[in-house]
């Protein structure tokens, strides 16, 4: 073989590999919203727009809310871009995003509603309607080495997922860079960060070698023997266990946990999903929780 044609098929070789290379390390940019291999999916604003917030959400601003004019599309999708190039709410295709996306909504309006049975508009068009504990009975304050509390501080429930105690304060703080320990006021006085706390909490576990609810959502994870053995399989329910562990789980049919399935899969209706595609073990009733109450209490 001629030297040229030799060096010519050495190019086109190297050139071959170094494209397997990049698409096996493949990373998009979708500019402020999305840097990352998983933005080479749709965006969370592309699929979910602020008419679909105000529907899911259609009652937070009524005036017996008690936190009008708070939370709003825009924060949320300020608050996801810092986690949607790491897989919330960009795994898989749309319908897997508009799942995951109703999955967490789901449990953020089950934290946050002030609806009931026979409120305007439903029961399940009050979410948000918090932004913090009302009339906490305790400071949530724990002996920590690791995150002291503050003088005078209460770390009492606040966020889209409610934080409570000091060393969670501090641990999330720390992941996102906020001084959440000495300023907890922060996540009842910015939006962004409520909903920034809460989608932390969704995209990570609790304990080690434990799964985020992100991952048994998405179906990243795969039960052990130990796992099927204790009734917990990928589906809505489990999520309920990683997040809320023996204070929902395991008990049977108990109103909070039915809540929680209830808002999913209205809200899947709502997102034009459709119930009928939620899944299998949608509750958490006979699984074995995670962690036990004693350490569930203490662990939100």
């Amino acid at each position: 073989m001629a030297p040229g044609r030799v060096f010519l098929v050495v190019l086109l070789a190297l050139a071959v590999s170094f494209n397997v290379s990049l698409a096996k390390t493949k990373i998009c940019d979708k500019g402020w919203e999305c840097k990352g291999v998983y933005c080479c999916n749709q965006t969370i604003s592309q699929i979910f727009t602020v008419d679909n917030f105000e529907e899911l959400f259609s009652k937070r601003n009524s005036p017996v809310a008690h936190a009008v004019g708070f939370w709003d599309y825009y924060s949320f999708i300020n608050a996801a871009a810092q986690f949607e190039g790491i897989g919330f709410g960009t795994t898989g295709g749309q319908l897997m995003q508009q799942k995951e996306l109703a999955a967490f909504f789901g449990h953020v309006a089950a934290e946050t509603s002030c609806g009931y049975s026979v409120a305007v508009g439903g029961p399940y068009a009050w979410g948000l309607c918090y932004k913090e504990e009302m009339s906490p009975d305790q400071l949530y304050c724990d002996q920590n080495y690791l995150f002291p509390c503050s003088p005078g501080a209460s770390y009492h429930g606040r966020g889209a997922l409610p934080l409570y105690w000091n060393y969670n304060y501090g641990q999330i703080g720390e992941a996102l860079k906020l001084d959440l320990l000495n300023y907890p006021d922060l996540l009842s006085n910015n939006a962004t960060i409520g909903f920034q706390t809460a989608i932390w909490r969704w995209m990570n576990p609790i304990k080690p070698k434990q799964p985020s609810a992100h991952d048994v959502l998405v179906g990243n994870w795969k039960p052990t023997k130990n796992d099927t053995a204790s009734f917990r399989f990928p589906g809505f329910g489990m999520t309920i266990n990683v997040l809320n562990g023996g204070l929902e789980c395991g008990q049977g049919d108990i109103e909070a946990k039915s809540n929680r399935v209830s808002h999913y899969l209205h809200f899947l209706d709502l997102m034009g999903v459709g119930r009928e595609l939620a899944g299998d073990h949608l509750d958490c009733g006979e699984q074995v929780a995670l962690n036990p109450v004693s350490n569930s209490a203490t662990s939100r």
